[in-house]
């Protein structure tokens, strides 16, 4: 593979972030702009944005990876990626958006009328921000690495360089011009590639997947997946999305309830679309790129598989196309990503001042560089997979039963984030440190959400009944306001 086109690549994606990010500046002004753009942001133009920023590294090349190594058990992925959105559009989007809140701890600290539940979730939402934000740095390094023969370090740096100055520069209206246009440079990397791929191996006259030979068992480097996996990855999937910082503080940005529930449709358009190209990549990938499983490298199915099939200047343009959409993902999320946790952390440490913000979006993108330059990569979609789980057995619970329950009470929110907080992250910790040693109980420690989301669930209930008397007093009016529609 010719260096220069990834270089080229990269640069070209770079700048287009940055101008894209200056012009947001002249347009953000305001306390409002910087958090939620104002809440003017339309349906279609705020779905694209959302599935700019949803869009990671496991969902670029992570899904290709899984269903290489993994076979038919890696579209659980795709499907519960998906399927996520009908969760929010179905218990969340509208009355997140009719709130009023900047952040998810605004909602909660409205909601309960707690500052100590205010300051658990905000922990919650940087824990989650930043352990998401360490995969996309991730997959930066190893793209850098695959197309450009630099150290991995470089990537995962320049991220957070572009990142940061999007951020600093426009806030979240600057961000959602950026992510809006990075969803459209990334489906079209996939796709057109993927196009030139299946004509050019059609041309040949033979099958271009051997039927159902490509999802043989005898090509998978891994186990078959359990009942009990697949259950509990799809759980950890459908519920971890409702939980995820950067997505629902998307929900703000819209002008009302009724647009961020069409928002979510026309999301749920996008990722369907989306998921089918990713997923054909590791369809051929099992085919033509086979060793990458063994040499552990599945994760750059999507980046070598141009230059598997087509020779010379063809393979590199079609390799540079990719590259540019791997890196616009990594932006892109990470950028949704520090948006999110720079609002929480500019509110609770420099009063949700402009300046504060962006003080707080720096601080929010150099930590987890530290954490990616400290750690090796992880299969990208297995690592996040593990933050959905996560975010499913903590800020999940909070916000469905704060939206649809008037039971709920600040103990009890916070004894059921705690709780979902230790089970998850203690299970995923102790399966990391446990290794291959204990594979009986392995799976029910690296995908707990089976029973870490109701245990999460069961807790915060039962924990409100017992202080039942600490129910906040404006508890009606504020769920009347959450659940009756803007008039007209």
């Amino acid at each position: 593979m010719n260096p220069a086109v990834g270089y080229v690549s990269l640069i070209l994606v770079s700048l287009s972030t940055v101008l894209i990010g200056i012009y947001g500046l002249r347009i953000s002004r305001t306390t409002g702009d910087f958090y939620v753009a104002s809440r003017t942001v339309r349906p279609w133009w705020n779905a694209s944005a959302i599935g700019g920023e949803y869009l990671s590294a496991a969902s670029f090349l992570g899904v290709a990876g899984l269903i290489l190594i993994s076979g038919v058990d890696a579209l659980w992925f795709p499907i519960g990626y998906t399927a996520g959105y009908l969760m929010l559009l179905l218990f969340v989007a509208a009355p997140l958006r009719r709130s009023g809140a900047y952040t998810i701890p605004d909602f909660a600290e409205a909601r309960l009328d707690s500052v100590m539940v205010r300051r658990v979730t905000s922990l919650l939402v940087i824990a989650v921000g930043w352990l998401y934000i360490v995969p996309q740095l991730h997959g930066a390094a190893l793209t850098v690495r695959i197309t450009t023969g630099l150290p991995s370090w470089v990537g995962s740096v320049a991220v957070v360089v572009v990142v940061c100055l999007s951020v600093v520069t426009g806030g979240m209206r600057s961000i959602t011009f950026v992510q809006a246009f990075q969803y459209w440079l990334k489906l079209t990397a996939l796709a057109v590639p993927i196009v030139f791929i299946l004509l050019q191996l059609g041309s040949t006259g033979g099958p271009i997947t051997n039927g159902g030979a490509v999802f043989s068992a005898d090509l998978n480097v891994t186990d078959d997946a359990s009942l009990y996996r697949n259950i509990s990855l799809v759980i950890a999937l459908l519920f971890g999305t409702l939980g995820l910082p950067h997505v629902l503080v998307r929900f703000y940005t819209n002008p009302d309830g009724a647009s961020a529930r069409r928002t979510t449709l026309i999301v749920l358009g996008l990722l369907s679309v989306f998921y089918l190209f990713p997923t054909l990549y590791g369809i051929l990938g099992r085919i033509h790129t086979p060793e990458l499983a063994a040499s552990g490298s599945a994760d750059a199915t999507v980046l070598l598989l141009p230059s598997r099939i087509f020779d010379g200047s063809a393979g590199d343009l079609l390799t540079a196309l990719v590259t540019a959409g791997a890196f616009a993902a990594f932006l892109s999320t990470s950028s949704g990503l520090v948006v999110s946790l720079a609002g929480v952390v500019s509110q609770d440490l420099f009063h949700g001042s402009v300046k504060g913000f962006r003080w707080a979006a720096v601080i929010s993108a150099v930590i987890p560089l530290g954490f990616a330059l400290l750690t090796d990569t992880l299969a990208l979609a297995g690592s996040v997979s593990m933050v959905f789980a996560f975010t499913a057995s903590t800020i999940c619970p909070l916000l469905v039963l704060g939206i649809w329950w008037r039971g709920l009470t600040d103990i009890g929110a916070v004894a059921g984030m705690l709780a979902g907080a230790v089970l998850c992250g203690g299970s995923i910790l102790l399966s990391a440190a446990l290794g291959p040693s204990a594979p009986s109980s392995r799976e029910w420690l690296e995908q707990p959400a089976l029973w870490t989301v109701p245990s999460a669930f069961a807790v915060m209930i039962v924990v409100s009944r017992l202080t039942a008397g600490r129910k906040p007093a404006g508890t009606s009016r504020i769920l009347a306001r959450l659940h009756t529609p803007e008039q007209p």
